[in-house]
């Protein structure tokens, strides 16, 4: 077979088992797919810029978001493994992003204080200070590039068609459930 031949690309749509066949598709009309690109647009270019904005204060989204799961829980620390999972990122992926934090002398990491296997992470002081330091930043980009660009009942209408879109998902991966508590967190 020549490059790019169907064994090339895996199988066919209609041996792959449970999804429907080209004929039994429901495709999207043409508002439906105006509404999903303008989602996926939005959302990229939204995340790209609150994470530039972060840069000012030596920080990516990544290692703020990591922060704010650090600084939001009731121990003051979270295993590595739970913080992945609230993160919705490979465990290598977060394990790496902490060895670089951990080197900016943000972030520590230690044996479990429940049972001294696992490891956790927990803000260090200089943590703790550049997660007050940058909250205003991120805040102050949430609000002027989404909250104060739609009348409060779009944001409401957003909230709420994202909340459903977790509430189906959330079932296959409970441990990555972050809604509670976040009242004052962007």
């Amino acid at each position: 077979m020549s490059a790019g031949s169907r064994s090339d690309r895996g199988p066919a749509l209609s041996v792959v088992p449970d999804l429907p066949s080209p004929e039994e598709t429901r495709w999207l009309d043409d508002d439906q797919q105006a509404s999903w690109r303008a989602l996926v647009l939005g959302t990229q270019l939204l995340m790209d810029r609150l994470d530039d904005e972060l840069h000012e204060h030596g920080l990516s989204l990544a290692e703020y978001e990591i922060m704010v799961r650090l600084s939001a829980s009731d121990e003051g620390c979270m295993r590595m493994a739970r913080l992945a999972d609230s993160l919705a990122h490979s465990r290598s992926r977060v394990t790496h992003t902490i060895a670089r934090m951990e080197k900016a002398g943000l972030v520590q990491r230690s044996t479990s204080p429940e049972d001294g296997r696992g490891i956790v992470a927990s803000l260090t002081p200089d943590g703790w200070a550049r997660l007050r330091e940058a909250a205003p930043t991120h805040v102050t980009g949430v609000r002027g590039h989404l909250v104060d660009l739609v009348s409060a009942e779009d944001l409401q209408a957003v909230g709420r068609v994202l909340n459903a879109v977790a509430d189906h998902l959330i079932g296959d991966h409970p441990e990555r459930e972050i809604r509670q508590g976040c009242d004052q967190e962007a």
